[in-house]
């Protein structure tokens, strides 16, 4: 029988699961956080459970909230088993479970007053988010934040009164401490972007200046936006998981987050307001994060669509079964050595071949259950950040681009919504509609998939690369996607 997770009932689990060893009433809040999903828990959440373990740095708790409904969903669970969170680290030879207890309480989305109470808080000297990569009101084609999105039009025209976006929040918080004489705090993006400190000032600024461009001035001046890279494989959680919980380990947590054992945290050291000690837990503090994110996001992420699209329409289920698929996993190789790593700059103390070799064995990790529907998922907004970023610095290189461009038109195959065994794609992508329309069209008319200039920009423009584009979705048409990647990697120099 599994034990309900609970404070009261820590004591009934087993004995290899790991449970905090400090109480709730030994810490105090120093953090807001914004989208308590399964990467925060596992990720930001997990690394200060370790330091206040420790002992250390035990007024800087977490306080949950959100900005959407699934948010709600998720603080009424959390609340349901004293904010309570059950990490499984999952390796090929064994898995782990620890209980986590770094938040200590929620705040209801939508609640905009309570929600800003609680930013007002001299106590509250972090507002950390995970709002994912779409969540930042970017415009795919500039990569520029979008001050005419209706979200952001709405809480310039309510002047903050009752803010609803995350930024909205943000910006009624720093104002209203700004009002008050209170230090301003330290605002930290911890979601998959190039340069995530600056985006997010972006669009804090960005709609604080609809309003009142004094007020954007005094924030450009006065607030911190720390870059940061943050890494930890983690799929989202189904009944499967969370039955595997209960057969496991014993427990039952309706919101387990399970992960892979590594995880990776590098951020830029400014925080005016103070930080937590996170470098005593393993966390990197340095000058500059850019080289970090970009090696992430251009081998990880970058990585993770190159498999994706080709192992969805060849009906693969999860990430580890493509990596056994011995094409899938050839291509994903010569793409990163070939076209990847070449426009990739140095990073410190960092070697891209061992990174590499690095990044393929966590794909191969058969434990973690990270299905290939997940990684498909927003392509309109991962595909103009992971891969064709890429594809411009190629570009600009000269170097080879062929399989970049087989990447983006896997991605419009996919967006037909039909495998190649004819099982149905359902929708998996905010713009799935208007992508669905365009890859029917592509069909015959290659060249109409790269209309969509809010996501391409000016890469149509460049001769090479909508040759190749079009040549590749051809022949995937004609003949499917494994002779495609066959035809690539004939291709590649000897």
């Amino acid at each position: 029988m599994a034990v309900r997770l609970s404070r009261a009932t820590l004591g009934q689990l087993r004995p290899a699961v790991g449970i905090p060893g400090y109480r709730p009433e030994e810490l105090s809040p120093g953090i807001v956080h914004i989208g308590v999903g399964n990467f925060h828990r596992a990720h930001q959440a997990a690394y200060l459970d370790e330091l206040f373990e420790r002992g250390r740095d035990r007024d800087w708790a977490v306080v949950g909230t959100g900005v959407r409904e699934s948010d709600a969903a998720m603080g009424r669970d959390l609340a349901a088993q004293d904010f309570l969170t059950t990490v499984v680290t999952q390796e090929a030879e064994r898995s782990q479970a620890r209980v986590t207890g770094a938040m200590i309480d929620f705040v209801r989305p939508g609640d905009s007053a309570a929600i800003i109470e609680r930013l007002v808080d001299p106590r509250t000297r972090i507002v950390s988010l995970t709002v994912t990569e779409g969540g930042y009101y970017i415009d795919p084609a500039t990569q520029a934040f979008d001050p005419g999105h209706p979200d952001i039009v709405a809480d310039a025209a309510d002047r903050l009164a009752s803010p609803k976006t995350a930024f909205g929040l943000i910006a009624a918080g720093l104002l209203k401490r700004r009002a008050a004489g209170l230090q301003p705090f330290t605002v930290m993006s911890c979601d998959n972007l190039p340069g995530n400190g600056h985006v997010t000032a972006d669009a804090v600024t960005g709609l604080v200046d609809l309003i009142d461009r004094v007020d954007t001035l005094w924030i450009r001046e006065n607030v911190a936006f720390p870059d940061s890279m943050v890494d930890r494989i983690t799929p989202a959680t189904s009944e499967r998981e969370r039955q595997s919980l209960r057969d496991d380990f014993g427990i039952a947590d309706s919101r387990p987050v399970f992960c892979e054992g590594f995880r990776q945290w590098v951020l830029e050291d400014h925080f005016p307001a103070g930080r937590p000690r996170l470098e005593d837990v393993g966390v990197q503090f340095v000058a500059d994060v850019a080289p970090f994110e970009l090696i992430k996001i251009r081998i990880l992420n970058g990585g993770h669509a190159a498999i994706a699209y080709p192992a969805g329409l060849l009906d693969i289920h999860f990430v580890h079964e493509a990596m056994q698929d011995a094409q899938i996993a050839r291509f994903l190789s010569a793409l990163l050595d070939d076209e990847v790593i070449p426009v990739v700059p140095p990073v410190p103390d960092t070697d891209l071949a061992d990174y590499k070799r690095t990044i393929e064995q966590r794909f191969a990790n058969p434990k973690i259950g990270d299905t290939i529907r997940r990684l498909c998922l927003d392509g309109s907004n991962r595909q103009p950040k992971f891969i064709l970023p890429t594809l411009r610095d190629a570009l600009r290189a000269g170097t080879p681009i062929d399989g970049l461009a087989l990447v983006s038109a896997l991605w419009c195959r996919y967006c037909y919504g039909e495998t190649e065994s004819g099982q149905a794609i359902g929708p998996n992508d905010p713009e799935w509609s208007r992508l669905n329309r365009q890859a029917q069209q592509a069909r015959s008319a290659p060249e109409t998939w790269l209309q969509m200039r809010d996501i391409y920009g000016n890469l149509p423009d460049d001769r090479r690369f909508r040759k190749a584009f079009c040549r590749a979705l051809q022949r995937i048409w004609q003949a499917g996607t494994r002779a495609s990647i066959d035809d690539y990697l004939a291709s590649r120099s000897p």
